[in-house]
């Protein structure tokens, strides 16, 4: 399949899916049992916070699917530079296999783009494959691609749209996103998706991940609307 193909399939729709468990009043039990259906479902990620990498990481085990993500400087990126690479090298031992990584706003704001990609670039050596997390919402469209181009030349793979704190992901933000990213990297929707016509929507529009906490009830409801 393409990325911007309509999936047919809930092998399909799971490649997009990236289960976000960051809610902090996460109870265990509902934190092992989204654990257990993301794995079931072969969704294509499960992002969590730096604290339960380790718990996640044991609970999903060492298979390929999904990829365990782990978030860097979450919410809002204003953490010192040392502290955001300590936490990337922490989440590497924990087993993390793939970043999302708030960034230095304030530099960006500021004019100062080279501290902006350092400090991406800095995790990025650490080897783990990195999604930026931009406030498409809160940037200028100068701004805009100027963060998208310092990433990518920084080393990212991926722009996310926001925290999932901020507007609803819609069709427009990843159609925006499209040009200024030319191809080079995935596009990572997240902020308010909780069904199914949305996801659809996204990735027609062509967001290439989507980021969610109701992955397995998208999946389920996928699966009603196809009998």
């Amino acid at each position: 399949m393409t990325f911007n193909s309509e999936p047919q399939t809930k092998v399909e729709l799971s490649s997009f899916i990236h289960q976000a468990a960051l809610d902090p009043h996460l109870s265990l039990d509902f934190f092992n049992e989204l654990c257990d259906a993301s794995k079931y479902l072969n969704l294509a990620g499960f992002c969590t916070s730096l604290s339960q990498t380790s718990a996640a990481r044991k609970r999903i085990g060492t298979s390929n699917q999904p990829k365990l993500i782990t978030v860097i400087g979450f919410p809002f990126g204003n953490v010192p530079n040392k502290l955001k690479i300590s936490e990337a090298e922490y989440a590497a031992e924990e087993g993390a296999d793939e970043l999302d990584i708030v960034p230095n706003f304030f530099a960006l704001n500021d004019g100062q783009t080279a501290v902006f990609a350092e400090e991406l670039s800095e995790i990025c050596e650490i080897g783990l494959p990195s999604r930026v997390i931009l406030d498409v919402t809160k940037l200028s469209l100068e701004k805009l691609s100027l963060a998208i181009d310092a990433s990518i030349d920084a080393g990212v793979r991926g722009i996310q749209t926001g925290n999932g704190f901020g507007p609803k992901a819609s069709t427009n933000i990843i159609q925006q996103l499209r040009p200024l990213t030319k191809g080079r990297c995935s596009i990572k929707a997240v902020g308010g998706i909780n069904n199914c016509n949305d996801v659809l929507r996204l990735i027609e529009a062509g967001a290439t991940e989507i980021g969610t906490s109701h992955g397995p009830q998208i999946i389920k409801e996928f699966l009603q609307d196809q009998t």
